[in-house]
């Protein structure tokens, strides 16, 4: 049997029936562990779709830098922006092409029965194509998930540094955990845009949960400050420990001008204090 030039693409068109149904049932098998993250709908509308992008591009030839493969691709990249954020991992995104193979091949071995040339020839070109395709799914799947983690973490800074209205024009921002370059900026960004919202004038970054102070935490800590006093307002350090005054002065950190204090409730009663506001019990009041 000779093969046709465009063999692949015909095969595409002649067989999609075929291919659809053994796909799908291929694909149902090796996504049983999935409980449920995809439906049989979506799934159905995914195979679909791509059986006809692959029909159309396959015209071309099996060159996937060509310019006629860019829906392949970018409906590729959809899909598997999509498996990443329903929690599917690497191998079970790619198996979305891998499990094309078996029916494809099962269509080569019927079109070209007993002309082996052929046969290998063919193989060896959708062999080339659904590694090709599989390759560019988990690269893109990587890339997606990558995408996931790093919006997770932003997330995950904006949350571990809330900035907590304490009193009328005094804001504190409890730290918590390590306090490196990129999470000083989300501090800053974030207190900063606080106080121009409420109009505070003082501000207390509380390091109580912070489990050690090194040169390069003193410096985010006085960086912070010092933007803090551009806006305008004044900044009280609290929960500075023993241990971390020892380590601060052993380091020969310069804190000389900023204000600290052992806890946040010494802080606050300074911060009333500076804004003249004096806070008493109620017998203190009443003289009872």
């Amino acid at each position: 049997m000779v093969k046709a030039p465009l063999g692949m693409a015909e095969a595409f068109s002649k067989y999609e029936k075929d291919l659809l149904k053994e796909w799908r049932r291929e694909l149902a098998s090796s996504l049983q562990s999935t409980n449920g993250r995809i439906s049989e709908q979506e799934l159905a509308a995914q195979t679909q779709e791509f059986l006809k992008l692959l029909q159309e591009s396959a015209q071309s030839g099996t060159q996937i830098d060509r310019p006629e493969w860019e829906p392949v691709k970018q409906f590729l990249e959809g899909v598997s922006a999509s498996r990443a954020t329903q929690g599917f991992s690497a191998d079970q995104t790619a198996t979305f092409i891998m499990s094309l193979k078996k029916p494809l091949f099962a269509w080569l071995s019927k079109e070209y029965g007993s002309d082996a040339e052929g046969l290998a020839a063919e193989t060896w070109e959708a062999t080339e194509l659904m590694d090709k395709l599989s390759m560019l799914t988990v690269k893109a799947f990587q890339k997606a998930r990558e995408d996931v983690i790093r919006r997770q973490q932003e997330d995950l800074l904006e949350l571990s540094t809330p900035v907590v209205k304490l009193w009328d024009g005094v804001l504190a921002l409890p730290m918590i955990g390590t306090l490196d370059s990129a999470r000083t900026q989300v501090v800053m960004e974030s207190l900063l845009q606080k106080i121009v919202e409420t109009g505070s004038e003082i501000a207390i970054i509380d390091i109580t949960g912070v489990p050690t102070v090194d040169t390069l935490v003193a410096q985010h800590l006085l960086k912070t400050v010092t933007a803090i006093r551009l806006m305008g307002a004044d900044c009280i350090i609290s929960g500075v420990r023993p241990q971390i005054a020892q380590t601060i002065v052993h380091l020969g950190v310069d804190l000389q001008g900023v204000t600290t204090k052992a806890n946040l409730a010494d802080a606050l009663a300074l911060a009333l204090k500076r804004m003249g506001c004096v806070v008493m019990k109620k017998d203190q009041l009443t003289g009872k």
